[in-house]
This record gives structure tokens, C-alpha cells and sequence, in this order.
């Protein structure tokens, strides 16, 4: 139904690869955001002047990126010395650039591929560079009605594949939508919303490390990319896919 994509609004929100795919149909410009962690690893590694190429999780991305001449990430527990390219944004502000990365996750890389196929601009954000994502994407012209923007929080899994909406999501989109408040066409109630939990979260960061996802890969061993990812407004980063990998703006 026509409805489901939010329309006669210049900002909207949804969840998930379903809403990145409903929002894709209509608007001229998708912001994917997964905080804990692919897009803030694509922002980590954009910035540090790797191409960033996402990529449905499985074993199929090793094949892939040597098809395409690139370095194949791994999960977190399978980084070595050799290898330390993986999901981690800690471990990717230090280990050497490479010119091509293929970023391969359950969520956000997955949604970051599908919607490439839209052929509209796709740009990764996160909390380090929400005000930045805004800032480009009102540069540009988004945010009309004519030409709308999408924002999807890619969200987590439960082990039955279902998706699990997550505090850090909600929260990272939320901040892009700030930075898009006031936009000619405005915010689908949807989008505002999601803006309200920004509003009435008085430390974001606090809140992202006490969050379930936060929790579990603190526990896990990670606390480190969640104290990269918690990092508010410190980059200027536009990583916007196109071609197949994202890229700075």
C-alpha cells in the first residue's frame, strides 16, 4: 500500500531491510543506520580512505571480494595479526588501509546492499556522524517532498531471524533526523517519533553502552568499539554508496 512509504513528508523512518525496501521504492535519497556497528565501521574506514563495499553476511564475501580485488572482513573472533580487518570499529581505526574493504553484517550491510539496487544515493550514518549526514543531505536538496529522505535503523536479530529493534538505532537515527528538522517537506509522524526518543534520552552514550547490544559486546570482550561508536558528533565523514561501495562524500 501506497501509504506504508509515509508520504507527502520529506523525512521518514523505518525499520529494517522490509522498511529500507518499502522507503527505497519513493524517496531520492536512504540513510542506513547501525550503530553497533557496520556503519560505524564504514565511517571509521571512509574516513580513513578505504572504499567500503557491504555485503549480505556469509561465507560468500571472501569469493566476492576477490572478484572485486578487495579484503574480506571476518567476524570479530576470527581477526588475527595477519587479518585485522573485521566489524570492529576499534580494530579498523588501526589496522593498515587497504583501498577496497568488503564489510560484510547481518543488518546494516545487508540493507546497505539490497538498497543499493534502488539506485538512489545510500548513506551510512551513525552517532559520530549523524549532524554531518544531515548537514550533506540538506546541502543536496533532500528533504522535500519531491525529493525525500528515508532514514532505516537497521535494528538487530533474534535467533528466529526476526528483527529486534535496538536502543542504539532508534537513538542514531533519531540524530539524523535532528539535523534534518526543518526540512521543506517535514517529518512523517513516523520520523517524529523516532526524533522524540532523542529528546527525552539526556546522555545518548550512557544509554547506548547500558542498552542490551551494548551490553553484549561489552560482555563479549568489545567495549572499545562500543566507547568508538558512543563518540557523538566527532566526524565530518559522509560515506554515500554508490557503484557498489561507500565512498566519502
Amino acid at each position: 500500500m501506497a501509504v506504508y512509504a509515509q508520504p507527502g513528508s520529506g523525512a521518514r523512518f523505518d525499520w529494517g531491510l522490509t522498511g529500507a525496501a518499502e522507503l527505497g521504492r519513493v524517496c531520492a535519497a536512504l540513510v542506513v543506520v547501525d550503530v553497533l556497528s557496520f556503519t560505524t565501521a564504514v565511517e571509521v574506514a571512509v574516513g580513513r580512505g578505504m572504499r567500503v563495499h557491504p555485503f549480505p553476511w556469509g561465507e560468500q564475501a571472501a569469493d566476492y571480494a576477490r572478484r572485486v580485488g578487495a579484503v574480506a572482513a571476518v567476524g570479530r573472533r576470527q581477526m588475527t595479526p595477519e587479518h585485522p580487518w573485521s566489524l570492529s570499529p576499534a580494530a579498523l581505526r588501526t589496522a593498515p588501509v587497504v583501498h577496497d574493504l568488503v564489510l560484510p553484517s547481518p543488518n546494516g550491510s545487508a540493507i546497505s546492499a539490497a538498497a543499493s539496487a534502488t539506485g538512489v544515493p545510500v548513506v551510512a550514518a551513525c552517532l559520530r556522524n549523524a549532524r554531518a549526514v544531515g548537514r550533506w543531505l540538506r546541502g543536496q536538496g533532500y528533504g522535500s517532498i519531491d525529493a525525500p529522505v528515508g532514514v532505516v535503523a537497521a535494528g538487530e536479530r533474534w535467533p528466529d531471524g526476526s528483527l529486534r529493534p535496538c536502543v542504539e538505532d532508534q537513538l542514531g537515527a533519531a540524530s539524523v533526523l535532528d539535523a534534518l528538522a526543518g526540512v521543506p517537506g517535514g517529518l512523517s509522524v513516523e520520523a517524529a517519533m523516532a526524533l522524540a526518543a532523542l529528546a527525552s534520552t539526556p546522555d545518548v552514550p550512557a544509554a547506548v553502552r547500558g542498552c542490551v547490544s551494548g551490553r553484549e559486546l561489552t560482555e563479549g570482550g568489545f567495549a572499545e568499539d562500543v566507547s568508538v561508536a558512543v563518540q557523538v558528533g566527532v566526524s565530518d565523514v559522509v560515506p554515500v554508496l554508490r557503484q557498489g561501495y561507500f565512498a566519502a562524500a
